[in-house]
């Protein structure tokens, strides 16, 4: 009996072992992450707008009583009737923030994130790039209740194991019975695995589940370069050129309005503003002066003088070939913002993927993104179709429109 129970208990703390040992244990919610997971591409933590308001100081203007159910549902309190929600609701082009998936402990933690971002000293000039095709990833710290919980099964097994032990032993002597033939080296290891097959048999069979669960998610990750932040050959801040001078994205990519790539920038447009602005506030004259370099302009002569030549860009966002993505179709008929899909580029010094950009990543966003159709030509017909069959009343998202059709992205 002693020897059943002690097998099956150490059946059940490998499996334990196995099966728990590959997940992380957080002993608080992880603002940083639940809010670049739930907030970011509508949010910044600054002062800035990106689809939504800048949440810097965003306690001190609200109470935590009202936060709380406005993150979660800010519908349900919209139709409440709550004046300074619908004052948002309506200076937001009645565009409303999707429900939340949180609970209370994970807003303040959120909002805690928020406000540490926001107490931070001010960044220097010189930014620190991670090495080309690296990740950033956080801190999770080190499991050390996993660490105690597992020395301390070990501890019970190793007393219940000389427990077992002792009592054979006196079940032996009682009964007069010789003592068991201790078996070693390959006969003893070949004795060991014909008495404990259902166990070698349950550490197979749990050792494949793991494998195969962490083989898949690794599989799937190959090609997801989230965070890839890459040095450029020339030195550009999108925080200077679109936060603090405002400049506009379309203007520099304005291939985003007219097809389906947004296109990188010939020096030539750089050329618009930095004829005449030839030194900038963060790298002074050694950047200005390779885009010069590129289009063979001398500042001092203040003319076209040598021959021009390109500009070696590092591609940051790159979708697989059997993948088809139209801009144009995103930026002027479905009216999102740059910031959907590239994250608060207006307050990056050197820009990084901040999307997934996987099949995943993309359906999920149709199914919850509404289609503005109201004073949208290019919908005129079919938003009346759609009322009729869906109600006047319902939600009208990309996936109602075919937007989860195979063939509108791989054809």
């Amino acid at each position: 009996m002693i020897h059943k129970i002690t097998g099956k208990f150490y059946i059940a703390l490998i499996a334990f072992l196995c099966l728990f040992s590959t997940q992380p244990i957080s002993a608080q919610p992880d603002g940083k992450s639940l809010f670049q997971t739930n907030c970011s591409s509508c949010h910044s933590t600054g002062d800035s707008r990106v689809i939504g308001p800048g949440l810097k100081d965003v306690e001190k203007r609200r109470t935590m009583a009202w936060l709380l159910p406005w993150i979660k549902n800010s519908q349900a309190v919209i139709k409440s009737g709550d004046a300074a929600a619908i004052k948002i609701y309506e200076e937001y082009n009645k565009v409303a923030m999707p429900a939340q998936n949180v609970n209370d402990d994970e807003i303040k933690a959120i909002l805690a994130y928020v406000k540490a971002e926001n107490e931070k000293a001010p960044a220097t000039a010189t930014t620190a790039v991670p090495a080309s095709g690296t990740t950033a990833a956080g801190n999770e710290g080190f499991p050390w209740v996993l660490v105690i919980i597992v020395v301390a099964l070990l501890g019970i097994y190793a007393i219940l194991n000389k427990v077992k032990k002792s009592l054979e032993q006196v079940v032996r002597q009682k009964e007069g019975l010789p003592e068991p033939v201790v078996l070693e080296g390959k006969a003893g290891r070949k004795h060991w695995i014909r008495e404990h097959k259902k166990l070698i048999a349950l550490i197979l069979l749990v050792g494949a589940v793991v494998t195969s669960y962490k083989g898949w998610y690794a599989l799937a990750a190959i090609g997801v370069e989230t965070d890839y932040q890459p040095d450029q050959p020339i030195k550009f801040s999108h925080a200077i050129h679109a936060g603090t001078n405002g400049i506009n994205c379309k203007y520099c990519h304005s291939g985003a309005e007219k097809s389906r790539n947004a296109g990188i920038p010939s020096p030539n447009v750089c050329m618009n503003c930095h004829k005449y602005v030839q030194s900038g506030a963060q790298y002074g004259k050694v950047e200005i002066q390779k885009i010069y370099d590129a289009v063979g302009w001398d500042p001092t002569k203040a003319a076209y003088t040598g021959p021009g030549k390109a500009i070696e860009w590092v591609k940051i966002h790159n979708l697989p070939d059997f993948a088809y993505f139209n801009h144009s179709q995103h930026v002027v008929v479905g009216k999102v913002e740059c910031q959907t899909c590239h994250g608060p580029v207006q307050e990056m010094d050197v820009v990084k993927q901040f999307s997934p950009l996987t099949m995943g990543w993309c359906i999920q966003c149709h199914k919850d993104t509404e289609v503005k159709m109201d004073g949208n030509g290019y919908y005129t017909e079919l938003h009346e179709e759609m009322k009729k069959k869906y109600g006047k009343d319902t939600k009208m998202t990309v996936d109602k429109i075919g937007g989860l059709e195979c063939a509108r992205c791989h054809y």
